[in-house]
């Protein structure tokens, strides 16, 4: 049998491999039992199942147990969003990372953000190292922000997206994950340029899955899109049982990522 981090590089290769996110081992077990050829992590969905914001908050502990706790339910390759690595020092992030290993994921998402190109690409290499210590064929799949963070005016966003693809690649990314691209042109030309398997994040007017695939993309990810349906309706299902004693399971609609970050700020302590 093919070793984990060798079936996961395996299934960039052909076809469209998708991912419903997930925040805990019951949500990995779920998606697995439902055909998944792998499962990975929502980072905002994660951190908000433990009271969190999304937006490198998380404690490592936490992330740690809580990808210990998928592995130890999965018989397929896990991935796990590390969001920048929550720490823009390298070093930290390779310590990240080497929990990320040791607890048996085999795939990481890692974003640039904000963050200069060059500050990523050091966090790519210290990634490297760390694989190369565990003997793990990592897939490192660098989300790129151009797009989901508006970065730059919108007539400059596939270009930079592009220069920003070209560097992650000679750094060692294995996929690339391009949030916020939704235009079919646009995704077409990423894909005839890419060198690296291209990760799409589901939105609001993106193509078909058979079209994408026909455009090229090998990886298309829901993020926090459950998880935002699924706190929604666990609030509107919460209301009805407080007001009426009843599971009223009506007019359910997901709360938005911006509700759900914001809910999950802390709370100051009465002294």
């Amino acid at each position: 049998m093919a070793a984990l981090d060798d079936v996961f590089h395996g299934l960039h290769q052909d076809g469209l491999l998708t991912l419903a996110n997930v925040a805990d081992a019951g949500g990995a077990r779920l998606v697995e039992r439902l055909g998944s050829k792998a499962v990975a992590t929502s980072s905002a969905a994660m951190a908000w199942s433990h009271g969190y914001q999304d937006g490198n908050q998380l404690p490592l502990a936490l992330l740690r147990s809580t990808i210990g706790s998928m592995t130890r339910v999965l018989g397929v390759p896990l991935t796990v969003d590390i969001e920048g690595g929550y720490s823009e020092d390298p070093q930290q992030v390779a310590q990240v990372i080497d929990a990320v290993i040791t607890e048996g994921a085999v795939g990481i998402n890692i974003e640039d953000g904000a963050g200069s190109p060059e500050l990523l690409m050091r966090k790519l290499d210290a990634a490297r190292n760390v694989a190369s210590r565990h003997g793990v064929k990592l897939f490192v799949n660098v989300r790129c922000d151009v797009y989901l963070k508006n970065l730059v005016p919108a007539e400059q966003r596939l270009e930079e997206l592009l220069k920003r693809a070209a560097l992650y690649t000679n750094a060692g990314a294995d996929g690339l994950f391009a949030a916020g691209v939704v235009e079919a042109g646009e995704i077409a030309t990423l894909c005839r340029t890419s060198r690296l398997p291209v990760n799409l994040l589901w939105r609001e007017g993106l193509a078909a899955p058979g079209e994408l695939q026909r455009l090229g993309v090998r990886r298309l990810s829901a993020g926090s899109s459950i998880a935002e349906f699924l706190y929604g309706a666990m609030a509107g299902l919460a209301r009805s049982f407080l007001e009426r004693g009843q599971l009223d399971s009506h007019a359910l609609k997901a709360h938005t990522y911006g509700e759900l970050n914001s809910l999950m700020a802390a709370t100051p302590r009465c002294p």
